[in-house]
């Protein structure tokens, strides 16, 4: 493959992978059970009970053939592989729209979203509305990973991306991101203007919470409740890397603690896509990889936001943060801003038709 080639590619994960997780699960040494108050991070049993589902009743090979379902490619840049599922929509003068996930996320949390956004004349919309997708693995992430250096902050991985899109041949696009995917759009937006169309976000980072009570309010709890992960990752992500690699049970608990606590309680996860969403990070064994860019961006100056390109922001009642909105506008050219009345920090997982809705709206209002 020469350096540029983009090649098609096919998830096909060995039986002896297969074999090795169901076996690692079945024999998980589990902590001894001590009645304990207070909320101290995800129960035992949850975990359990996920990891009893996911030895058992839950089929790889199912979730496999639905990733398959939808073209991939791959193709190495800056000396690493990226990965992205490439969807072309049946209607040729679609807008391309790339969709960028987080940690913990993986393209598995796009799946629900991909078949009305390429095609919605075949689920109910409008085919004007088509957009192609082109929903990459982030460096370090899943089929993306993992990553032979380091230094792989948000505005390397944004530069990755859109030197992805342009051997994909599309010289205008849109840019969806949610948690570290909205990192990577601000830094994608700020790279490569010329090219953006406009940005969309479920996070805003970046901008002061300051004088919006609501806000801050979320920006404290974070802080003091829900953050260990993120200082652990972002100050010393080689301790957790034997453990995210060895134990299953133990990166199922790590990442499925945070689809607990950042999700709407309302909203019904699909434990399967959960379990296909961990399962992706447990074949690749990315999830020491996709950890450091805790650390790099820790060590890297913040960047500033692109007043250049339009931006989008939608606000999830139950995401870890709300944005301060008259702080976005005066970081961005804020041309949309939506608030939802539900779903939390996994948008597409939860809200999909929401999600659907607000997507095709930007791209009209930004791309046509």
């Amino acid at each position: 493959m020469a350096g540029t080639d983009v090649t098609p590619f096919r998830v096909d994960i060995p039986q002896a992978e297969l074999d090795d997780l169901a076996e690692r699960l079945r024999r998980t040494r589990w902590p001894v059970g001590q009645d304990l108050a207070g909320n101290r991070g995800i129960p035992v049993e949850r975990v359990s009970a996920l990891a009893e589902r996911w030895a058992s009743a839950w089929d790889w090979r199912t979730q496999e053939a639905a990733l398959n379902a939808w073209p991939q490619v791959t193709t190495t840049v800056d000396g690493t592989r990226l990965h992205a599922l490439h969807v072309r929509s049946p209607e040729p003068d679609a807008v391309p729209l790339v969709l960028l996930h987080g940690w913990p996320g993986s393209v598995v949390e796009f799946l629900r979203v991909l078949g009305p956004l390429s095609d919605p004349g075949a689920h109910g919309g409008d085919p004007d509305d088509a957009v192609h997708l082109v929903v990459p693995s982030l460096p370090g992430y899943g089929f993306s990973g993992p990553t032979p250096d380091g230094g792989w902050t948000p505005a390397r991985m944004a530069r990755a991306v859109a030197e992805l899109v342009a051997r994909l041949g599309y010289d205008r696009y849109v840019v969806h991101g949610g948690d570290w995917g909205s990192h990577v759009g601000r830094d994608l937006a700020a790279a490569d203007a010329a090219h953006v169309a406009g940005l969309h976000v479920t996070m805003t980072p970046g901008p002061a919470a300051d004088g919006d009570p609501a806000a801050a309010e979320k920006v404290a709890h974070y802080a003091r409740e829900l953050s260990g992960y993120a200082k652990l990752q972002g100050t010393r992500p080689l301790a957790l890397a034997p453990a995210l690699t060895d134990s299953p049970a133990g990166l199922l608990a790590w990442i499925a603690e945070r689809f607990a606590e950042w999700t709407d309680p309302a909203s019904e996860v699909d434990d399967d896509q959960l379990l296909t969403n961990v399962a992706v990070y447990w074949f690749t064994r990315t999830g020491p990889s996709s950890a450091q860019l805790y650390w790099e961006r820790a060590h890297t100056p913040a960047p500033g936001w692109s007043r250049e390109v339009p931006t989008g922001v939608a606000v999830l009642p139950h995401d870890l943060f709300r944005p301060p909105r008259a702080a976005v506008e005066e970081a961005v050219d804020l041309v949309s801003w939506t608030e939802f009345d539900r779903g939390g920090h996994f948008a597409a997982m939860e809200v999909p038709d929401l999600l659907v809705e607000e997507l095709r709206r930007f791209v009209r209002a930004v791309a046509r």
